[in-house]
């Protein structure tokens, strides 16, 4: 018996998953009372409360800080800084250290979908709830598996699947599952989540039926099926509640990832003053300035300019100045130039002290949604539509401020070949999402890895595709041998 949570004044045993990296921060004490889980699941409270335990898996941020900062910085457009340095240096394996931030992610993902399976399991044998609160938590809670999983398939390609809660020892065995086997079960989940889910209004913190379109446009993405997933997102854009915001200059784009509302928001993890999120750590240290620059903190992500987001960038771009700053206002009021050891960082959601910590981090928003479809259509069709062309054309006219359904003179030419238009589609993905979990997801899928890295004088090796299994998983699970790690561990 793994861990002792309170709920309502009352013990309650929670029996963790083998895939739980250790019991370091866990209670040893074996609780002398507690609620049984017969006796817990009673009532559309009881089924919420799951349901929404199951939610807390998801924040801070994205699974944690530890999990976006390993997905950051397997990008080839910053690099690591202190003991995050290993993960930018891709011709070597990780470290010891970052080993273990790898083997954390794994725990809180299985964590994540054990309590998915808890509602999955439990919730539809309630009788003292409606049929339309059963059926969105168990909708709700496919989504979270779904997603859970599509982290740790892409992470570490063939994983164990569990189904089902996991509430004994005897329980633990699971065998590494192919990659195919995992993406169906997402895929099954997304729609079981799609099928029953609706509108969630501003409670974007909440999976609704366009985030689960999403997840499925995601997914079909990164599998390759080009049609479905074309499909997918052109049901958002053309069906969904969101609009894209315009902007006139660099700061509009704070709009995208206000904590209330925003036109763009399908899901994100939402943040305030009281539960902030945890980047500002790593690209920020708090100081009394705008941007968050203080001489005596530390930069943990930095921005390389030697790859896309240099000189190659068109300072027209108003995401450019949106993301990158390189002066900023000491205690006189002066702009002054960054040292030349920081010489420019990432500005993305700061606008006072609190920086990002107020501001929410996106799960799935409207503007991928445009970019899904320019891909996955142009691949489809081996050559870009018209439809398509200008749903790329859109979000760049956006960037630099323009007018969106009129013409302009940034826009992607017609006569495009499929392969220069699915570049451009890459390229707008790149400089729109930096900071927010794409781009690394990106080069694995479309086989750009070596490319990307070496364009910024950088060997990638094959081992740090996946990423390693944790030791712990193989000495506690039966099913699992150290013949099954990845390679390189």
């Amino acid at each position: 018996m793994k861990r002792v949570s309170n709920i309502n004044g009352l013990a309650i045993i929670l029996i963790s998953s083998v895939f739980l990296l250790s019991c370091s921060d866990m209670l040893d004490e074996v609780p002398k009372n507690f609620v049984s889980r017969s006796n817990y699941y009673q009532n559309e409270a009881d089924a919420q409360g799951a349901l929404n335990g199951a939610y807390s898996s998801i924040g801070p941020d994205f699974y944690g800080i530890t999990n976006y900062l390993m997905t950051e910085l397997q990008g080839d457009y910053l690099n690591g800084r202190g003991s995050q340095a290993p993960i930018s240096i891709v011709d070597q394996v990780l470290n010891q250290q970052n080993i273990q931030r790898a083997a954390s992610n794994w725990g809180t993902l299985y964590s994540a979908i054990n309590k998915a399976n808890a509602v999955l399991d439990n919730v539809p044998q309630i009788v003292n709830i409606s049929d339309d609160a059963k059926q969105r938590i168990v909708a709700e809670a496919h989504f979270l598996r779904a997603i859970a999983y599509f982290e740790l398939v892409r992470g570490w390609g063939d994983v164990p699947i569990k189904t089902t809660e996991s509430t004994d020892l005897s329980e633990l065995s699971a065998a590494r599952e192919p990659e195919a086997v995992v993406y169906q079960l997402i895929i099954d989940d997304a729609k079981a989540a799609e099928a029953a889910l609706g509108e969630v209004g501003n409670e974007t913190g909440k999976a609704s039926v366009w985030a689960a379109k999403m997840l499925l446009a995601d997914v079909y993405l990164t599998i390759e099926e080009w049609d479905l997933a074309a499909q997918k997102a052109d049901e958002v854009i053309t069906g969904g509640p969101y609009s894209l915001v315009t902007v006139s200059e660099p700061d509009d784009f704070y709009k995208i990832f206000a904590s209330e509302t925003s036109t763009e928001d399908i899901m994100s993890v939402h943040h305030s003053e009281i539960s902030g999120s945890t980047i500002p750590t790593y690209i920020h240290m708090g100081g009394n300035y705008p941007y968050n620059y203080s001489s005596s903190g530390f930069f943990a992500w930095l921005p390389d300019t030697t790859s896309f987001i240099g000189a190659s960038w068109d300072d027209n771009d108003l995401r450019k100045p949106f993301n990158l700053y390189r002066e900023f206002q000491n205690a006189s009021g002066q702009w002054v130039p960054l040292p030349s050891t920081t010489p420019v960082l990432f500005k993305k959601f700061i606008t006072n002290e609190a920086g990002q910590s107020v501001y929410s981090v996106p799960v799935y928003r409207f503007t991928e949604a445009f970019l899904i479809y320019a891909e996955a259509s142009a691949r489809a069709t081996t050559t870009p539509s018209a439809l398509a062309l200008e749903r790329l054309n859109m979000i760049k006219r956006r960037a630099y401020g323009l007018p969106l359904q009129a013409p302009s003179a940034v826009d992607y030419p017609t006569g495009m070949s499929g392969d220069e238009f699915v570049e451009a589609v890459l390229q707008e993905r790149a400089y729109e999402f930096l900071l927010e979990r794409r781009r690394w997801w990106d080069l694995k899928r479309t086989g750009k890895v070596k490319e990307a890295f070496a364009a910024v004088g950088k060997t990638f090796i094959d081992q740090r595709m996946l990423w390693p299994i944790p030791e712990s998983e193989i000495n506690n699970n039966p099913a699992i041998t150290q013949q099954d790690q990845n390679p390189g561990y």
